[in-house]
């Protein structure tokens, strides 16, 4: 069955805009027109970079291209220079706002590309970045990737915070659509513009990052008043710290908070948060087995992709995903504590950087913190730790950032073991990605 017979048989009401961005709105009628006629430059099994965000066009675009077959590379501008994406995901076309370049004469061959291509099916390629920086381009089937939106559930009016490249952003629009939702563009993904869209919108769902939930908050207009109608705050893409996690209970006490868990390799899983204020989740769904080994978690996925493009398969023998992920267990329970890749090995003793960071983070004016291991002669590496202070914040004795660092050493050393502290403290910007993700 195609995606837009999907589409049909689950919408209520094809008139109903589910898509608002600023004065513009999409509606389902709207979008089951035929495609502009730059599609007939294209057919089925094509490889098709998609450029664009939550508009009008993109996402009809978007659609339109599953339904035909063909094999959709959804990428955001804001990712800067695309051309290794391109090469990754041996992309034949980009479609961009109207536009179609075709940028092979003939398509790429790859096993996997021509197996969708003799079913006559359609597939999603999402983007993950590997320890070189080099993308790693994921293939999904898209009848497999679509199996997870059949099951109905709840929709709240959303805003489209997550990127169009992301596979969370990708998972909002499909979500949305399956279950009769709404979805708020903001004018600006920044905080003002962000907190403008929600109240003017009365949006009852953020999806958000912890990154860009701790600029919300430490803004200062995290609040039940100005915020009556959010309902649920759900946040991912990487680790969230208790000291944020705690202040936005607190200045939210009507609103939810719910962790959730994807990769690009996998989709993204159900979970289930043990409390509002808690770290601690379970990880699950239909299809979906979960195990620790060395305190690594690994997933077995039934709707997993097909496999990379451009890098060798992370699945073991009998289907099983090392994600990386480092856990803390309390029976069914999980709490991601730091990755594989990012631990520091302090004299034989490893430190979880996130420890040092979420310490940093519950230090009154630190805005971002980011903790790294530099080599060391003796030791093999230490702990070197980069803040970014709020320059909102009231900086009373330790206006300079000598004084600051001064209380902010007392601060981590009555939180952390001797091997753990930071040998060098460094004030400047921390780097956030296009997603709001430290880097």
């Amino acid at each position: 069955m195609s995606l837009f017979s999907l589409l049909r048989e689950r919408i209520i009401d094809p008139d109903w805009p589910f898509l608002l961005d600023g004065p513009k709105s999409l509606t389902a009628r709207e979008l089951f027109s035929p495609p502009p006629a730059v599609f007939s430059g294209l057919r089925p099994g094509d490889v098709v970079a998609l450029v664009g965000g939550f508009d009008a066009f993109s996402v009809s675009a978007f659609l339109h291209l599953l339904d035909r077959g063909m094999i959709v590379a959804p990428l955001s501008e804001a990712a800067g220079p695309l051309e290794a994406f391109f090469q990754a995901g041996l992309v034949d076309a980009v479609l961009r706002q109207g536009e179609l370049r075709r940028i092979r004469k003939s398509r790429a061959s790859h096993p996997m590309l021509e197996a969708l291509r003799e079913k006559g099916e359609g597939g999603l390629i999402f983007f993950s970045s590997g320890t070189t920086g080099e993308p790693k381009a994921a293939l999904h089937a898209a009848s497999s990737f679509l199996l997870r939106y059949r099951t109905p559930r709840p929709a709240l009016r959303t805003l489209a915070f997550l990127l169009f490249d992301h596979i969370g952003g990708i998972n909002t629009l499909l979500h949305t659509l399956f279950n009769n939702g709404q979805i708020v563009v903001p004018g600006q993904r920044r905080p003002e513009g962000v907190l403008q869209a929600l109240c003017e919108h009365a949006v009852e769902l953020l999806p958000a990052s912890p990154t860009f939930l701790r600029m919300l908050l430490l803004g200062g207009h995290v609040a039940a008043k100005a915020l009556p109608s959010l309902r649920l705050v759900s946040y991912g893409t990487e680790r969230m710290d208790q000291p944020t996690l705690d202040g936005l209970c607190a200045a939210l006490p009507h609103v939810d908070f719910r962790q959730t868990y994807g990769l690009s390799e996998l989709g993204i899983l159900r979970v289930v948060s043990r409390a509002r204020n808690s770290l601690f989740m379970r990880v699950g769904g239909e299809g979906v087995e979960t195990r620790v080994e060395e305190g690594v978690l690994h997933i077995l996925a039934k709707h997993r992709m097909r496999g990379y493009l451009n890098a060798p398969q992370p699945f073991d023998a009998t289907g099983w995903h090392r994600t990386g992920d480092i856990v803390e267990c309390e029976g069914e329970w999980l709490r991601i504590v730091g990755r594989e890749g990012g631990l520091i090995n302090v004299g034989g003793v490893k430190v979880m950087p996130a420890d040092v960071e979420a310490a940093a983070l519950a230090f009154p004016g630190v805005l971002l913190a980011r903790a790294q291991g530099v080599s060391n002669p003796i030791t093999g590496q230490h702990v070197e730790l980069l803040c970014q202070r709020d320059d909102r914040a009231e900086r009373g004795e330790a206006a300079d950032d000598k004084g600051f660092a001064a209380a902010l050493k007392k601060h981590l050393a009555a939180r952390l073991p001797a091997h753990a502290l930071p040998q060098r403290i460094r004030f400047g910007e921390v780097a956030v990605s296009h997603r709001f993700k430290l880097r």
